[in-house]
């Protein structure tokens, strides 16, 4: 009788381990490099790890870090993941100058529209033309684009294009310190974390950046006032990836494969962009409380600087050419994509 309890016992252990095991057979540790309480975090990060949580029936747990708590930095972000330091995470891969050339043409002035959903649909299947190649070594899982970038300065809201002139502003990507320099300023390139301390320091006057990531940053505080342009497409816009590490990926069983499949792709791309168009709004509200001067360029202010956007787009198509890359083809196929996916959104 003894021995029938012991064995009995050690059959109810052991299916207690089983289904345990069963429960939760994987960790995947994902990181970024802002407030978890900014836009991205809040309403596309976080929500789609829950999602993936739930419908693996808990088999996988995604655990977030947030400011890059995992160790390397934003611009190294792309290598930790395909290295396998981390086992994924968001990246901006204009982070790193020069080596995703074809990445820029989203980022590019007035390219893309001041929807960020829209606009990542168009992302979702440019990457899937032209970028599957320059992220060979990552699993990707979605691409999108911010919402439109806003001119955030020291002292009065920008009323001319000229006003930009001899400014030191913080731009995010090649692209933007391209159009800032075409327009006098003075642009000085840096990863998002270090922006609140070049403008406590005076490193900077200002910085073009977006509303959804303004309040984490204390920019009602650092800076007075916020300046758009006119028109329905953005100053400049930046480009990311969510993605995974290739081998981590590969090494699930088919069926927790297939729940990370279910959420990745064009639908998950307009959710990325989606979370940061709703925290555009969020950051502009509480911008909006304070006494900063919020302003909008005129149309003929704007065209000007449209001008010049130009004057960059025109010099990019021929750098990229004479570097062996369908400049004009990757413009023209941008366009025609993201107007593709704000008429169908649309209608």
């Amino acid at each position: 009788m003894t021995e029938f309890f012991t064995k009995t016992a050690f059959v109810v252990a052991a299916s207690l381990l089983a289904s345990t095991a069963h429960a939760q057979e994987v960790t995947l540790r994902f990181q970024h490099f802002v407030s978890p309480n900014s836009a991205n975090p809040k309403h596309f990060i976080t929500p789609w790890a829950e999602k993936v949580e739930a419908e693996s029936n808990g088999r996988i747990k995604v655990e977030i870090y947030p400011f890059m708590e995992l160790g390397g930095t934003a611009p190294e972000q792309y290598d930790l993941i395909a290295d396998g330091v981390v086992d994924g995470g968001w990246v901006i891969p204009g982070y790193q100058a020069g080596r995703f050339p074809e990445t820029e043409t989203l980022e590019l002035p007035f390219i893309s529209t001041k929807s960020a959903e829209n606009s990542s649909r168009a992302a979702w299947e440019f990457t899937q033309k032209y970028l599957t190649d320059d992220f060979a070594d990552v699993h990707l899982i979605a691409a999108h684009v911010h919402g439109p970038g806003i001119v955030h300065k020291k002292g009065a809201a920008l009323e001319k294009a000229q006003d930009l002139a001899g400014l030191k502003l913080r731009g995010p990507s090649r692209p933007a310190t391209l159009l800032l320099d075409q327009l006098g300023a003075e642009p000085i390139g840096m990863p998002v974390p270090q922006f609140p301390e070049s403008l406590a320091k005076g490193v900077v006057d200002g910085g073009v950046i977006p509303w959804e990531i303004a309040p984490s940053l204390k920019l009602d505080e650092l800076t007075d006032s916020h300046t758009d342009v006119a028109g329905d497409h953005a100053l400049y816009n930046l480009y990311f990836i969510w993605a995974m590490n290739k081998d981590v990926y590969e090494s699930l069983p088919d069926d927790l494969r297939a729940v990370i499949d279910a959420n990745s792709g064009l639908e998950t791309s307009a959710w990325a962009g989606r979370a940061l168009d709703i925290g555009d709004a969020e950051g502009k509200a509480v911008i909006e409380q304070t006494d900063n001067q919020i302003a909008t360029l005129s149309e003929s202010e704007t065209a000007i600087i449209r001008a010049a956007g130009d004057q960059v787009i025109s010099n990019w198509i021929s750098e990229m050419e004479g570097n062996g890359l369908p400049g004009t083809q990757l413009v023209d196929d941008a366009r025609a994509m993201i107007a593709k996916a704000t008429e169908e959104a649309a209608n």
